[in-house]
C-alpha cells in the first residue's frame, strides 16, 4: 500500500513571474522537505537517492535519516530547492511507483 500526501493547485501570479500555489501558499523556488518511508534496507535508501538525484540534477540535497522505533522502517527526509510544481509532481510519481517505497509526504 502506498500513500502520498500533498496536492498542488498552482496558478501564475499575475503580479510576479514566480509560480504560486494557491492551495498551500508555495512560491517557487522554495525550500521543500520531501519525506519518503520504506523498509530499512540499503536498497531502499539507494533507490530513493537515485530517484532524487535524477530529478534534482545540479540542486543541493540535504538528507536526514530516521529509523522507526522498531528499526524495521526508515524515513528519509530530503530538503532541496524546489523549482516548480511539475518537478514535485514528477518526483512524487516516480517515488510512489517504486516497489520499495511505502509512503511519501
Amino acid at each position: 500500500m502506498q500513500l502520498s500526501v500533498g496536492s498542488f493547485n498552482l496558478g501564475q501570479d499575475e503580479d510576479h513571474n514566480s509560480m504560486h500555489d494557491h492551495a498551500s501558499c508555495f512560491t517557487f523556488p522554495c525550500s521543500y522537505p520531501l519525506k519518503v518511508m520504506g523498509q530499512k534496507t540499503e536498497t531502499f535508501e539507494k533507490a530513493v537517492r537515485e530517484i532524487l538525484q535524477k530529478h534534482l540534477q545540479g540542486i543541493a540535497i540535504e538528507y536526514d535519516r530516521r529509523p522507526s522505533g522498531t528499526g524495521k522502517y526508515l524515513a528519509i527526509t530530503a530538503t532541496f530547492m524546489a523549482t516548480s510544481r511539475e518537478q514535485l509532481d514528477a518526483l512524487y510519481r516516480e517515488l510512489n511507483a517504486h516497489e520499495l517505497v511505502v509512503m511519501t509526504l
